[in-house]
């Protein structure tokens, strides 16, 4: 009796640890290019979202910077007294500090995840130091166009003619370290930012694939863009009170806002407390959380695409 052929087994299909191991073995320089092109095209496409921030925690009872508290009316000011272009204003400084300090950020956070992780995908500790590391290095490139961007983001770009004009000023009247006056709490705020930002995406990532496996191939982008979004949301809320110290240690003295007798962040908080109350500490969060959401989706697809470009360049 003639015997029913047996089917050809075929390979499993590739788990999304697998996957994830065969994209991330690139290059340092690769994964520098991808993480550039990642950061400028976020921060670009979400910039004017990112004025209207700093325009709202910039202010205070005693900055006449008149901006309400709610996005609405925040847009509104800004448009009648400046018009569209407003909104722009202070992307060249973004554009010079976007891409380095993202190409750090992501080959750091790579490396290190590597080396922390010792191969294991799961290993949430390993992804929060990573990205810890990650920002030290990216906010030490980043923070000094920041700080130039937000002065040139308030309203008359605080007299400032420019990028290199307002570095000039800055250098000639408050020294190198006005550059450096936000660091710490940049880094104070980004170092819990990240940690959360990066074990979010990671673990939404792979919920998002053990839901649907098919959409380790077909559905990718999708699949970063979605934990991305709720990774930068969860982040951005939590913290929004030491942005908006930030925002005030590296925008005081302009157009009349607050000058702090020191770089201390338990002084400025201090001072916004007694000035606006509690509320002042989350001044802008809405308009943070509408940038950190859809900027890390698109931020997460793009650096993944990158390095699928890099992955498949590699095979060729």
């Amino acid at each position: 009796m003639a015997t029913e052929p047996r089917p050809v087994p075929h390979p499993p299909p590739l788990t999304a640890t697998e996957v994830s191991t065969t994209r991330n073995s690139l290059r340092f320089w690769q994964l520098m290019v991808a993480g550039s092109v990642a950061g400028s095209v976020e921060h670009m496409a979400m910039f004017p979202i990112d004025t209207v921030k700093t325009h709202m925690q910039a202010r205070s009872s005693s900055c006449p910077i008149k901006t309400s508290l709610t996005v609405r009316q925040a847009v509104g000011s800004i448009l009648k007294s400046n018009g569209p272009s407003a909104l722009y204003r202070g992307i060249g400084a973004m554009g010079l500090g976007a891409g380095p300090a993202h190409a750090v950020y992501f080959s750091f956070y790579e490396t290190c995840k590597k080396f922390l992780s010792r191969g294991n995908p799961n290993n949430a500790s390993a992804h929060a130091v990573s990205g810890v590391c990650a920002t030290i290095a990216s906010d030490a490139v980043f923070t000094p166009m920041d700080m130039v961007k937000q002065r040139l983001q308030l309203s008359g770009g605080g007299g400032y003619n420019g990028v290199w004009d307002c570095v000039k000023r800055v250098l000639r009247e408050e020294g190198f370290g006005a550059f450096y006056a936000s660091y710490r709490t940049t880094v104070l705020m980004n170092a819990p930012f990240t940690a959360v930002h990066f074990v979010s995406y990671e673990a939404a990532k792979r919920a998002l694939v053990e839901v649907s496996p098919g959409s380790v191939d077909d559905g990718r982008l999708i699949v970063h863009a979605t934990a991305g979004a709720a990774a930068g949301a969860l982040a951005a809320s939590v913290t929004t009170p030491l942005d908006v110290v930030k925002t005030q240690l590296q925008c005081q003295g302009v157009s009349g806002c607050d000058r702090f007798k020191s770089g201390s962040i338990g002084d400025v908080f201090k001072t916004i407390v007694k000035k606006d109350g509690y509320r002042g500490l989350i001044r802008g969060w809405i308009p943070r959380m509408l940038f950190h959401a859809p900027a890390a989706a698109i931020c997460w697809s793009t650096y993944e695409a990158g390095k699928t470009f890099f992955h498949e360049f590699n095979q060729s």
